[in-house]
């Protein structure tokens, strides 16, 4: 490696500007007239070579000219037969292959390297060149070479054309398949012949033989006992089986040592912990399968390596409904590493228990001991898991005594096992609420010290929850932020904790004592914080009952009338035009309610797309709201232990987000406006959640959505078929009123052509016109079709066919698809609409065996907002659930009050009692309960 520390900048180069010329591209591409010199100069052509490698490897880029001049100057150089020059050519063709042009011209030059009779030294590097620079097409062509390698008796030869087969598979999958079998006896070889050992004992100039005098070569058969072929072999051998379940289920099963006594064919530790990895894989997709393979897992805890003794045990402590015979098993290895002598060792069971105690702190509890050890490890990365393990498995007494510990190395550590540390402390605060004075001395504490954002955003998060949720600490925890605040740095932090004083700081016994930490952000601060101050100051003066702090603090508003940026004088005018008219200072200061961002856009976008809804201005009535921690909520980070601190289980696959409800809202009138037939029908009010009519089992699968316009429902049929070797033709949906006096009259049916499991789901429309506002009713359903076989030989459907039909569901249409959740201030709202329509019913609801049942039952019957934290009642026997909806196209607002009474053996007792915008809202939502 001598030649490839020449090139390395030293850091006098660096100062005086050598190495960047040495290394400019530039300088590199001149100088290249060095491999066209005769006699060649092997010594200047391998520091020219590592020097291009270099410039390729820190994200220099060649054009495709000046790499394929390279490339085929350096070509010219397979004439030489130094063995070291030979290499750092195929290192710069690997590298170069990416961008230079007709580089297959090169292809004879490397297969000759390959042959069997070739020196072992060119062998495995013109292997893995070769499959950099071949065609896709010409996988097969080369087939033959590479399965003789890889059954090579030299291990090096043989793992360089198992890895390049890895590279292959991606772009020549079918013939790469083909290798399974020589894959499986480069598994099954014993231990051969390593060139790399081998050249121990040479005298060579470094490992690769780079900067020696050229010598001639020879194999010396000192046997290796890595076993590293195995590694590639397996890997390989998964690649090829992974969609076939049960194949990758023998491969396990006969390479593992899951009985007592039987013999493993691999020797390779890291091969076995891939082994055990794809076992893994295989319990997560088939859950059927995870007692026969936790079985094989159980024996590799024993294995004799320990890397394969950890990765199983990380596995059975990442994996879901392991039972706890199982789990201490896994623990106890773990248990053994924390005394181990390597560190490597003890970090890997402490991150790993870290992760399994939030879930089992019971079952890590065990190890309390040895990882009490090691808060005084010399490696605070293994100190800092222990710690975080112990806050979370630890018992109320032993808290002050971490926290002791803690505190004293916190100095010690990064920013990001600082972020771990106070997490944990959140999240034992929330535990053991009655040890809250010791932990905010702790977090107020290290608010002081020196830290990054990430790190102070997570100390203020935790006194946030503490304001939240432990009312002793509230006081306390405020006046800390305040200090904070006096010189914090970060912008964000500043803001958000104007915000919480805003919100608390008026509900505090002496509200007056946080107004000096405001208003020196108004006169120190940027304008971002002064604006958030001036809002601050504004909560204060309108929820505050104490009539002469609303004069000094109109005083201060006052004083920020003259700030040189615009939106804090315009904040300071709104609000101090709001202390003097109430209903602005309801709408922009107490309004406790928000508009849902995602149909706020959706809503807009249907708009400006509808060009007949420019005449009209765009109606926000129709637009739910949302509360604001519930917006708070859907913004913020994931900011919990659960996802903070400590290693996570990779995904199985990256399939994206489900889309959330306002985005399928706007998918769905994006497709219904598609559709000629509704283009007269104006826009969508709302688009119900698909339900499924059928089992998820059967052959024929069909759900439902109901789109409301403003004078037609539409039923959306989303219809499967299953059956691969049958196709239904001319597919409809009968439905039938069951009403007495149908409230709906039919328009048409969109029916299907065909319908194979190629192109399923397909869709089937149901156009009904409403004899009513809002028409309700029961509908019994039937999917009528033709069905066909497929001829097997020419894919194509038979002539002959015969008329079918299969039963579904029935579907209802009722309140829920009228009604959307929207959040609103019940108080306020119920009392703006006393002198709306309303209706008050009793009703005996003798079969629900408790509230909660009720409260349940109900709020999926009206499909509504609940209020105030009444969807749980704190009461078995007498409980008053608080709903609100929104009817969009006009219906308006609506907002229940179900008074509920329980007694044993009579069931609930309901006072239903109902106000909206219109009456027939209010008769929607009686008939919905009382139905």
């Amino acid at each position: 490696m001598a030649s490839f520390a020449m090139v390395l900048p030293s850091k006098k180069e660096e100062e005086s500007g050598l190495s960047s010329y040495y290394n400019n591209k530039t300088t590199i591409i001149q100088e290249a007239r060095v491999f066209n010199e005769s006699p060649i100069s092997p010594r200047k052509c391998r520091l020219l070579l590592t020097r291009i490698v270099y410039l390729l490897c820190v994200g220099e880029t060649l054009t495709s000219q000046e790499a394929t001049s390279l490339f085929f100057g350096t070509t010219k150089l397979f004439q030489h037969k130094d063995s070291a020059l030979r290499q750092a050519v195929y290192m710069a063709i690997k590298e170069l292959a990416e961008s230079a042009e007709d580089v297959i011209m090169v292809t004879s030059s490397i297969m000759k390297d390959m042959q069997p009779n070739s020196e072992v030294i060119y062998r495995s590097n013109a292997i893995r060149a070769l499959s950099r620079i071949i065609d896709p097409s010409m996988a097969q062509g080369i087939e033959r070479f590479f399965k003789a390698a890889i059954v090579d008796r030299n291990p090096n030869v043989a793992s360089a054309a198992l890895v390049s087969a890895y590279h292959l598979f991606p772009f020549a999958k079918d013939v790469v398949k083909r290798w399974a079998n020589e894959t499986q006896e480069a598994i099954n070889t014993k231990s051969a012949p390593s060139f790399y050992d081998s050249t121990i004992g040479t005298g060579g100039g470094g490992i690769l033989g780079f900067g020696a005098a050229p010598q001639p070569t020879t194999q010396n058969t000192i046997i290796t006992s890595s076993y590293c072929v195995q590694y590639h072999a397996i890997g390989l051998l998964y690649l090829i089986r992974q969609q076939d379940r049960m194949a990758v289920t023998k491969m396990i099963q006969q390479y593992s040592v899951g009985k007592p006594g039987a013999g493993s064919i691999l020797k390779n530790p890291m091969s076995i912990c891939m082994l055990i990895r794809y076992t893994a894989k295989v319990i997560e997709e088939d859950p059927n399968l995870q007692r026969p393979m936790l079985e094989f897992i159980d024996g590799w805890l024993r294995h004799k390596s320990d890397m394969v003794n950890y990765e199983a045990a990380r596995i059975i402590c990442e994996m879901k409904n392991v039972s706890p015979q199982q789990l201490s098993k896994a623990i106890s290895v773990l248990q053994l590493f924390l005394s181990s002598p390597k560190p490597v060792l003890k970090f890997a069971a402490t991150r790993t228990l870290a992760a399994l105690a939030l879930t089992q702190p019971v079952a890590v509890a065990t190890c309390n001991v040895d990882l009490e050890a090691l808060i005084a490890d010399s490696n605070r990365s293994v100190a800092t898991y222990a710690i975080t393990t112990l806050l979370k498995t630890g018992n109320e007494a032993s808290v002050d005594r971490l926290m002791k510990q803690i505190t004293g190395f916190m100095a010690e550590i990064t920013d990001e096992f600082k972020v771990i540390i106070v997490e944990a402390i959140r999240s034992l605060c929330l535990k053991f609420p009655a040890k809250h004075a010791s932990m905010l001395t702790f977090l107020s504490g290290v608010l002081r010290d020196e830290g990054g954002y990430d790190f102070k955003r997570a100390v203020v998060e935790a006194m946030f929850d503490m304001v939240k949720f432990i009312v002793d600490a509230k006081e306390q925890a405020l006046s800390h932020l305040c200090e904070f605040i006096e010189d914090c740095e970060f912008t964000k932090l500043s803001v958000r904790i104007l915000h919480l004083l805003g919100l608390e700081g008026p509900k505090s016994p002496q509200p007056a004592k946080y107004i000096r930490f405001i208003y020196n952000r108004v006169v120190l601060e940027n304008a971002t914080v002064r604006a958030a101050a001036v809002a601050s100051l504004a909560k204060f003066g309108i929820n505050s009952v104490d009539s002469a702090l609303q004069k000094s603090i109109t005083v201060l508003l006052n004083r920020c009338l003259d700030d040189v940026d615009d939106e804090v004088r315009d904040r300071a005018a709104l609000y101090l035009k709001a202390f003097t008219t109430k209903p602005l200072a309801n709408a922009y200061v107490k309004e406790e309610s928000v508009f849902s961002l995602a149909a706020l856009e959706s809503k807009l976008v249907a708009y400006v797309k509808d060009p007949s809804a420019s005449t009209q201005p765009f109606d926000t009535t129709s637009v739910p709201k949302i509360s604001r921690s519930q917006a708070a909520q859907d913004a913020a980070r994931p900011s919990t232990l659960e996802t903070i601190g400590v290693p996570t289980a990779k995904k199985t696959s990256d399939s994206p987000p489900p889309p959330t409800a306002a985005e399928k809202q706007s998918a769905y009138a994006q497709q219904l406006a598609e559709v000629p037939e509704f283009a007269s029908y104006g826009p969508v009010h709302n688009s119900t959640k698909a339900t499924e009519l059928t089992e998820s089992e059967t052959e024929y699968q069909v759900s439902c959505v109901k789109h409301i316009f403003a004078e037609h429902v539409v039923f959306q049929f989303n219809v499967s078929n299953t059956l691969p070797d049958t196709v239904l033709e001319n597919v409809s949906v009968i439905m039938q009123d069951q009403i007495e006096e149908p409230t709906l009259t039919e328009d048409f049916i969109i029916p299907l052509p065909t319908l194979t499991s190629s192109n399923s789901p397909s869709i089937i429309y149901v156009s009904f016109t409403k004899n009513k506002p809002y028409s309700t009713g029961s509908f019994a359903c039937t999917l009528k079709f033709v069905t066909k076989e497929l001829d097997p030989s020419t894919g194509e459907p038979e002539q002959d066919g015969y008329e079918d039909e299969y039963q579904i569901d029935e579907i209802e249409l009722g309140a829920p698809d009228y009604i959307i959740p929207n959040y609103v201030t019940f108080g306020a709202e119920w009392d703006r609409l006393r002198t709306s329509p309303s209706i008050t019913e009793t009703f005996a609801l003798s079969s629900m065996d408790s509230i909660k049942a009720a409260c349940d039952s109900i709020m999926e019957v009206l499909h509504m907002e609940p209020l105030g934290g009444t969807e749980t009642p704190t009461s078995t026997s007498v409980h008053t659930l608080q709903l609100s909806g929104l009817v969009p196209g006009g219906g308006g607002k609506v907002i229940v009050r179900c008074r509920m009474t329980y007694s044993q053996g009579a069931g609930v007792t309901l006072e239903l009692g109902v106000r909206g915008e219109k009456q027939e809202i209010c008769d929607l939502v009686l008939d919905a309960v009382g139905g």
